[in-house]
């Protein structure tokens, strides 16, 4: 039978307490939200779903082609100059996704002879950009600048090292400057995806690269996300000029990939426009995120300490995580459920986003459910 094996896979990952659901949620929604990556509650800000509007209305509901055909507007150009602005570097380039911007950029930038340096905990769009690539790839041990000035010593060619940021499953950051100089010594470029570090570090929330004083290195660049700091969609890639240059020439997902929706560019340029008006925003998700883990672990509760806006707390089991998730959820608060394969490690969490919009009264309220609700 065609497909057989798809109803194999179905039972084993039912077993496993693996299976994953569609829930279509309403537009007005009675549920406490940390589950959602809207870092700075900006994707409901009357300015930016207004900016989506005044976009729509001025350039249509689709951007009706590829970057290089027609799809690439006035707009488009607009949010590249901006991005690149905001986040101290030369040039940007806009994709449909942030999965799009990081597979062109690690694909672009690992030729044949080359290595790929990636690190373990990575997210699945830079692990997939690394099998498409056609360098080899070699993976090292999680934010471990030693592991990867080892793997760099053992290549002659060209070498680029690939990494979060801040990791989305337990919300650490890397130590960027640490490895910024491993690749200095070989010679090596620094490709890391800042998605959930724009928007919540560095001045303003200009991102962890601008922190780590990487902002504008020619051997550095950065992909970003527009749909989670900056409640639009979509995605960046952020460097030299002549490195975003190479990916019009040679990104496939740029190329062969239709330029992202008009009403998504004017969001995220509104967005972008209001963080530079009210860059507390940034210390403010930070200030959340840190609330959530002191009273969470002053519950017994094992969380790891947030570097940016995520706060992972352990379950203890992928069906413990389903049931604590869902009990939340009965609760009127969503969080997210990470399990295998989602999580490198195997160990299930609660995933939750802390939010720059978020009361005192709304931190308590969850942390109580969170508790409350423990298997």
């Amino acid at each position: 039978m065609a497909f057989g094996w798809i109803d194999e896979q179905a039972e084993v990952r039912r077993r496993a307490g693996l299976e994953r659901v569609l829930r279509p949620r309403p537009a007005g929604s009675p549920l406490l939200d940390l589950a959602s990556n809207d870092y700075l509650g900006l994707a409901r800000h009357p300015e930016v779903t207004e900016g989506a509007a005044r976009a729509a209305r001025t350039w249509g509901a689709g951007s009706t082609g590829s970057r290089l055909v027609t799809g690439t507007t006035e707009l488009h150009t607009e949010l590249e100059r901006e991005l690149a602005a905001f986040c101290g570097f030369e040039a940007a380039l806009v994709f449909s996704s942030g999965y799009a911007a990081n597979l062109a950029a690690v694909t672009a930038l690992a030729p044949h002879g080359s290595l790929v340096v990636s690190d373990a905990g990575n997210h699945a769009s830079l692990i997939d950009g690394c099998r498409l690539a056609r360098g080899t790839t070699q993976v090292v041990a999680h934010a471990a600048p030693d592991a990867v000035r080892k793997a760099l010593a053992t290549h002659g060619g060209p070498c680029v090292v690939v990494s979060d940021t801040v990791f989305s499953v337990d919300g650490d950051a890397a130590p960027l400057a640490a490895l910024a100089g491993a690749c200095r010594e070989h010679g090596a470029g620094l490709v890391v995806d800042d998605a959930h570090g724009l928007g919540v570090l560095g001045e303003g929330g200009r991102g962890a690269p601008h922190a780590a004083g990487l902002a504008g290195a020619d051997d550095v660049v950065v992909t970003v996300t527009l749909s989670k700091s900056l409640g639009s969609q979509g995605g960046a890639v952020l460097g030299p000029a002549r490195v975003i240059e190479h990916l019009v020439n040679a990104a496939r997902t740029f190329i062969f990939d239709t330029g992202l929706a008009p009403a998504a560019v004017g969001a995220a340029l509104a967005a972008l426009t209001l963080l530079r008006r009210e860059p507390e925003r940034a210390a403010r998700a930070r200030a959340v995120a840190a609330a959530l883990h002191a009273r969470l672990t002053a519950l017994g509760l094992s969380a790891v300490r947030p570097d940016a806006a995520v706060v992972s707390v352990r379950a203890p089991s992928p069906e413990g995580a389903v049931r604590w998730a869902a009990d939340c959820r009965t609760a009127g608060l969503s969080v997210g459920c990470f399990r295998p394969p989602s999580v490198p490690d195997g160990v299930s969490r609660l995933r939750l986003t802390a939010r720059a919009d978020l009361s005192g009264e709304q931190i308590e309220r969850a942390v109580r459910v969170i508790g409350e609700t423990r298997p």
